[in-house]
């Protein structure tokens, strides 16, 4: 559904419909997952005018924005574990979850104390470098160049705010509802916040639709592109197909696989979970003349 929305509203302003495989997390990824993605959109009409980039082949891009962080004194080691992290938060009083995740208390701000470095983090809770850094001993660098930092005026400076072009202001304080969050994960991989931040600049991304379970993200992805000087896309996050259990449709609460025999029926049931008339384009009778019908309507109710 949120391929449908993305190429509506890209038609919409006349703008260019991009398909990124995020296929960071290798070991999850199932071969041959994106040729049958890919596919399955062909199928429906939606087919990318660009070839699809893969993040798996972008490794180099990410770690430039990891160096430029940790130059500017925005990212540092943290040698902690999950276990780590809960006992700390158990010590301060502050054991919670958020969607399933332990808050990052800061424990790795002050140094690793002779601990070895495991992932790297962004320093959410902005300092203001008094030097730069060399390439060679980035973690004690690091290290060093934050405790070294006086203080910003206010930690409000984690608090983003925005408007998503369907769900209106929002707003999130991400030092204290996320806490410093992950760029290189443990294992060596790259976080997905990081790598959607640098491939979003790097395609010249200026509107990004997607579902509404990924709206969560954009506080931490604001900051980063903040962080990193570039340019803030647009945000419009589509309504979910849900479970009977209320929650997003997946192999979990019954999902079937997707089955593009009848791809003017899916068309059509995911345009109505879009709000669209469809109605409107039952005389189509190919997934082109569809799409062409919806896009006026698109235009009219979201695109803006």
């Amino acid at each position: 559904m949120a391929a449908l929305a993305s190429w509506l509203d890209a038609r919409a302003h006349h703008g260019r419909w991009l398909v990124r495989i995020e296929d960071v997390d290798t070991p999850r990824c199932v071969p041959g997952a994106d040729r049958v993605i890919l596919e399955q959109l062909a199928c429906c009409g939606l087919v990318p005018d660009e070839p699809p980039v893969y993040q798996s082949q972008r490794g180099a891009l990410y770690q430039n924005a990891l160096d430029s962080l940790i130059t500017h004194g925005l990212a540092y080691p943290c040698a902690c574990t999950r276990q780590d992290i809960a006992r700390a938060l158990t010590a301060s009083g502050q054991a919670r979850e958020r969607h399933g995740e332990l808050v990052y208390p800061g424990t790795c701000r002050g140094g690793l104390h002779g601990r070895t470095a495991r992932a790297w983090r962004l320093l959410t809770q902005n300092r203001m470098p008094n030097s730069g850094l060399g390439q060679s001993g980035r973690a004690q660098a690091a290290i060093d160049l934050i405790a070294d930092n006086t203080p910003a005026p206010t930690a409000a400076q984690a608090e983003v705010a925005w408007c998503d072009r369907r769900l209106g202001a929002q707003a999130q304080d991400v030092g204290r509802e996320v806490g410093d969050f992950v760029l290189k994960r443990a294992d060596g991989l790259w976080a997905y916040q990081l790598a959607v931040v640098v491939d979003d600049a790097a395609q010249g991304i200026t509107d990004i639709v997607r579902g509404e379970d990924l709206a969560d993200n954009t506080a931490r992805q604001i900051l980063l592109q903040r962080a990193l000087g570039l340019p803030l896309p647009r945000y419009l996050h589509t309504p979910l197909v849900l479970g009977a259990n209320g929650e997003k449709l997946s192999k979990q609460n019954g999902a079937q696989p997707l089955d593009t025999a009848h791809p003017l029926a899916l068309l059509a049931q995911a345009g109505q979970t879009l709000g669209l008339e469809v109605e409107h384009m039952a005389s189509a009778e190919t997934p082109s003349a569809w799409l062409q019908l919806a896009v006026p309507l698109w235009a009219t109710k979201i695109a803006g």
